[in-house]
């Protein structure tokens, strides 16, 4: 083989394993997650408010979006200012339903009755993403509650998108 025919079939591996990656995640992937996630918290607070077992949606939430037991999480939930990282499902679940005795009073059972995401940005690289920017929480008075969020995804190796990065907070307040 030539210089040349070399030069095009390193290119055309290069292009094509290229395509390749940036097909396994894409922008609309990403939103998918986003709406599964909304969903999912809308579930959660469905069941506690119908007396349905909540609590297993929740798992459920967490053990179908999160990437815990696969790769490390960071998660810094919004409401939560002495336990303000979960490193576990386990510390995830005592966030999203609540844990007597601790700061955590049940995020995904406060009645939410919509979530809206408006991202400021998706970044898509291979098997990796990122979006930011802020989501929107309807309360069963119809207030809507504003936070702003940072997500990390990863593929897991049956490719599915999961969340290792989850990061919210409220929105700066002067006063």
């Amino acid at each position: 083989m030539n210089i040349r025919n070399a030069l095009l079939v390193t290119t055309f591996v290069a292009a094509t394993a290229g395509q390749a990656f940036a097909a396994d995640i894409s922008e609309q992937a990403v939103l998918d997650a986003q709406a599964a996630w909304g969903d999912g918290i809308l579930a959660i607070a469905a069941a506690h408010n119908d007396g349905d077992d909540y609590r297993a949606r929740a798992t459920d939430h967490i053990d179908t979006l999160y990437a815990y037991g696969r790769t490390d999480v960071m998660f810094k939930p919004t409401l939560a200012s002495v336990d303000q990282f979960r490193e576990t499902s386990e510390e995830a679940l005592s966030y999203f339903i609540g844990t007597e005795g601790t700061e955590d009073h049940g995020f995904a059972i406060k009645g939410w009755t919509n979530v809206r995401f408006e991202n400021d940005g998706i970044y898509v690289s291979e098997d990796t993403a990122m979006a930011m920017g802020n989501y929107y929480f309807m309360g069963p008075d119809g207030t809507e509650t504003k936070a702003e969020f940072s997500f990390g995804y990863i593929l897991d190796d049956e490719g599915n998108l999961r969340i290792n990065l989850h990061h919210s907070s409220l929105p700066y307040s002067p006063e």
